[in-house]
């Protein structure tokens, strides 16, 4: 599989989601069985959050690390009412203990909220002096964010994580150029989208039938014909995974790509960054 840096790690340009995961007790072993045979395939970048089944899919990822951590790049988040320069070091101990490690590989904040960024970054910076994560990042930042956090002559930012797939592509206008051009890897999340619609899609299954595969690995593709982004799909079924695995080796031509633009063409003006 692919690989890019991320944090000064290279890590798999295909990760693991948790989203939705830990919010049903009777689906904990599968998802925690899931998890584990997503890193022996590879896809050993595990993304999850406090916010994700309120700290339930940080405490299944910290089941599933169990004899594997140093295998695993793991990110967490924390909630933006939790970022305040005290808020942010006690939510990373609380995150620590679920997952059931010493430190988180990459901390994001989650979306912007009443805190400064000042404060929130100086937090960051304690946690990442005394060793309790690698490095930091944020999360839902357009632009204007990024510009913000940059003028705060603060080099740490490592990573951005926002909506990306085929339906949703305002990003491409200004703000996943802007990160390329920094440098910045770009995290993907919902990379297949939302309630299925993406997948139902004629001509995404046009192009899948002409390579054999299926339209969540299109997509997934699709995706990763950008230089520097990372998708982090969720997936609870083996099939699945081994399917979310062998998408990294896909590559799109430029028929494929004209037919993804005519169902879901590209902006053409600047558009507010979609979020869910």
């Amino acid at each position: 599989m692919g690989t890019l840096e991320l944090a000064g790690v290279s890590v798999p340009v295909i990760g693991q989601g948790t989203w939705r995961m830990g919010e049903v007790a009777s689906q904990r072993r599968a998802e925690v069985a899931a998890l584990r045979q997503g890193i022996e395939l590879g896809l050993r970048l595990i993304d999850t959050a406090e916010m994700y089944g309120e700290g339930g899919a940080e405490r299944v990822v910290g089941e599933a690390l169990a004899g594997l951590r140093e295998q695993v790049f793991l990110v967490s988040k924390v909630y933006p009412h939790n970022a305040s320069r005290q808020g942010v070091v006690a939510a990373c101990e609380r995150s620590l203990q679920r997952l059931r490690t010493e430190r988180i590989d990459l901390y994001l904040l989650h979306w912007r909220g009443q805190y400064p960024l000042a404060e929130t970054v100086e937090a960051f910076e304690r946690l990442r002096e005394q060793g309790k994560i690698g490095r930091w990042g944020v999360s839902n930042f357009d632009l204007e964010d990024l510009q913000e956090l940059h003028d705060l002559g603060v080099a740490g930012c490592a990573t951005n994580q926002v909506l990306y797939n085929p339906e949703a592509r305002g990003i491409e206008f200004d703000l996943l150029p802007w990160q390329q051009g920094q440098g910045m890897p770009l995290m993907a999340y919902c990379p297949l989208g939302q309630a299925g619609r993406l997948l139902r899609h004629p001509l995404l299954r046009q192009v899948a039938e002409t390579h054999g595969a299926t339209p969540a690995q299109v997509a997934l593709a699709w995706l990763l014909r950008q230089p520097g982004v990372i998708a982090t799909p969720k997936a609870v079924d083996a099939a699945h995974l081994r399917l979310n695995a062998a998408a990294a080796s896909l590559q799109l031509n430029g028929a494929d790509l004209a037919l993804i633009d005519a169902a879901y063409p590209g902006p053409t003006s600047r558009q507010s960054l979609q979020m869910v």
